[in-house]
């Protein structure tokens, strides 16, 4: 199992793309904006490769996506370090906080269906180690 974000539309405020996995388009994405410099909870993780695997998350109390690229289980890109990148459920960019959020249908700076689109999500992962996760800007 593989998975790809392709990024296709950006704004001011968001950028949107498509969740795929093993080349199969399921979800629509949205994150807060690529920077050249990191603004804490509102810059996207710079394109590149990565992976996904399942961690608990204190703030969501629950299993949840994580995404890495580093053995510390962050994020390190560019010069720049995240932690904590998750993929969650939400609407707006102002609930992405720096991860990507899932959903059904898009519009712009919104993805809709969110919860659904999670709760596929993770009847996809649960039983997942760890995925390689490729994310690309269009």
């Amino acid at each position: 199992m593989k998975a790809l974000i392709i990024r296709d539309t950006k704004t001011d405020k968001s950028t949107i793309g498509k969740f795929l996995i093993d080349d199969k388009t399921l979800f629509n994405t949205l994150e807060d904006i690529e920077r050249e410099v990191k603004v804490y909870g509102g810059t996207a993780i710079p394109a590149g490769d990565y992976f996904i695997t399942l961690s608990w998350s204190n703030r969501f109390s629950q299993l949840m996506p994580l995404i890495y690229n580093m053995p510390d289980l962050s994020v390190q890109n560019n010069g720049m370090r995240f932690d904590g990148v998750r993929i969650h459920w939400g609407n707006y960019a102002e609930d992405t906080e720096g991860c990507v959020l899932v959903g059904m249908s898009r519009g712009k700076n919104f993805v809709g269906n969110s919860r659904k689109a999670y709760s596929k999500l993770m009847d996809i992962l649960k039983d997942i180690d760890i995925i390689p996760l490729q994310i690309k800007n269009k």
